[in-house]
């Protein structure tokens, strides 16, 4: 099978209409400022690289165990972590002419990015976090639209009220608090907010991961009947594969601040290539209790790579069967490369394992 070296623009060359297009996004922190780390500053490369466009009305779903990088590239995309390199286009579509305009996040000013945040918006993990407990649910609502609009009061409480009527509340819930309300109920509370200034492109950073199964596909099943009537466009992170499965279009797997794999869907669930990619697929459960009993778990040898200090050439290497023994593995890092059919991985010797 051959492998073509993905560029920045492989992307538009294929015919995709990207909502956005990451290309080559960088973010580092700073460690040792503390007071007794000595002079020696050290940088975490949290995100490493990474470029992938979120294709206009689709979702893509971005998967990887924790601290591999995925919620600071959906917060860098919005700049609520500022990147420290690289590309963030946004395509906005005129509603009047169909014309689209291409705007750099990284390059606005910010009072540029306060009106651009109409059109993007986030739906956090915890709605708790992000409600002030002091104010009722239609008050947090409106308060948005007080912000970036010039609505009289009497539309502002008309449109709350539409808002929670669209997520499957009573209208009458506006005068409630937040801790009044389940959990399933406050992530609906939190996409009604996250619609109110009609958004083209939302990030669901692991919106159900602290919901009961039950209320999982609820709110699941929400977030697709919402996209299929308003024409969304959603950047999914989450670690449940089979959450990911249900309402994603496309899949990158990320490992240690790089994408690793990205293929749509039911072909990365199908022929996923990468060997991290077939340790997450065999560690998640299937619904038939006699293909489980039949399935082999991949347990991953060796110690996780510090994101301190990655190793050279590829950054699962100490982690692999293969990579542990090929020199090249040591030597150069792979590039996300075309396998066919739009299937991308970066892996020097990948190889096509069914482990569902």
């Amino acid at each position: 099978m051959c492998s073509v070296a993905v560029t920045p623009d492989s992307y538009e060359s294929n015919g995709s209409d990207p909502v956005v297009s990451i290309r080559h996004l960088v973010k580092e922190f700073q460690l040792g400022s503390g007071l007794f780390s000595g002079s020696q500053k050290q940088l975490v490369s949290a995100v490493a690289d990474v470029s992938f466009d979120v294709e206009r009305g689709r979702t893509l779903g971005i998967v990887g165990e924790s601290g591999c990088g995925k919620s600071t590239t959906a917060r860098c995309i919005l700049r609520l972590v500022e990147p420290t390199s690289g590309e963030i286009i946004y395509r906005k579509l005129s509603p009047t002419n169909g014309a689209i305009d291409e705007i750099d996040i990284r390059e606005i000013s910010d009072s540029e990015l306060r009106h651009l945040r109409s059109d993007l918006q986030i739906v956090f993990q915890d709605p708790v976090a992000s409600f002030n407990p002091r104010m009722t649910v239609g008050a947090s609502i409106s308060e948005i639209l007080v912000v970036n609009t010039d609505m009289p009061r009497p539309e502002r409480e008309d449109r709350t009220q539409e808002l929670l009527t669209l997520v499957g509340l009573d209208s009458g819930h506006s005068q409630r608090y937040p801790h009044e309300f389940s959990g399933g109920q406050r992530q609906r509370i939190g996409v009604a907010r996250a619609l109110a200034l009609h958004p083209s492109f939302i990030i669901c950073d692991e919106p159900v991961s602290a919901l009961d199964v039950s209320i999982q596909a609820q709110v699941l099943n929400l977030l697709l009947e919402l996209q299929q009537e308003l024409g969304l466009t959603y950047l999914f992170i989450s670690h449940d594969l089979a959450v990911v499965r249900q309402v994603c279009d496309d899949v990158a797997v990320m490992y240690l601040g790089k994408i690793v794999e990205q293929a749509p869907v039911e072909k990365l669930f199908a022929e996923p290539n990468h060997p991290y990619t077939h340790a997450l697929l065999s560690a998640a459960p299937v619904a038939n209790p006699k293909k489980q009993r039949g399935r082999t778990r991949l347990l991953l040898e060796g110690d996780a790579p510090s994101p301190i200090d990655p190793p050279l050439g590829c950054r699962f290497q100490s982690r692999c069967e293969i990579g542990r023994s090929k020199d090249l593995c040591h030597e150069a890092e792979p590039p996300l490369a075309d396998n066919g059919d739009g299937h991308l991985v970066a892996c020097h010797f990948p190889e096509v394992k069914s482990v569902i």
